[in-house]
């Protein structure tokens, strides 16, 4: 099953980049711009993950985890203020909140998280299932021809911590 989850709101001004929408802002509007979509996506990692979760089961398939890709950056500084300083922070923290919203979902159903580096995954992959890494390159290209258009990099490297997780189940 390939699916892709929206974690912004469309109807919340800012929802798919809400640090960038905060920057300039004064502190306290700032707050209250990042705190709204936080909880949006928040709900909306919930509902997404609830229905995938149905949908397979319904399939007859056991969820046994859930793979998430990390970035390599470094650590983000502890306050809102000094992340939206830098630019960099800003799209640092973009990202960590939405990988922040998936791993709470995940907790919320249960589901263990696994972690992987996304300049990691492939190695980890290898070494997860005892599979060379040319042979699981190969089979993700085969499952892309399967699936057919659009068959895109965050797809590829999500089937590659997909197979860290159930290797480890």
């Amino acid at each position: 099953m390939r699916r892709r989850i929206e974690l912004a709101d469309p109807a919340i001004e800012g929802s798919k980049q809400p640090y960038h929408e905060a920057e300039g802002k004064k502190p306290k509007e700032a707050e209250r711009i990042v705190g709204r979509c936080i909880d949006s996506s928040r709900r909306l990692a919930r509902e997404a993950l609830w229905t995938v979760l149905v949908e397979l089961r319904q399939r007859q398939h056991d969820v046994v985890g859930c793979g998430l890709l990390l970035a390599s950056g470094r650590p983000l500084p502890g306050n809102l203020h000094a992340i939206l300083a830098s630019h960099a922070f800003i799209h640092a923290a973009e990202g960590e909140m939405f990988r922040d919203v998936l791993v709470r979902a995940s907790e919320h159903f249960s589901l263990p998280v696994t972690g992987v580096r996304e300049r990691d995954v492939l190695a980890r992959a290898a070494d997860a299932t005892g599979r060379p890494a040319s042979e699981l390159q190969s089979r993700v290209a085969e499952m892309g021809r399967a699936l057919g258009p659009p068959w895109r990099q965050d797809e590829k490297l999500a089937a590659l911590a997909a197979w860290v997780v159930l290797a480890q189940a």
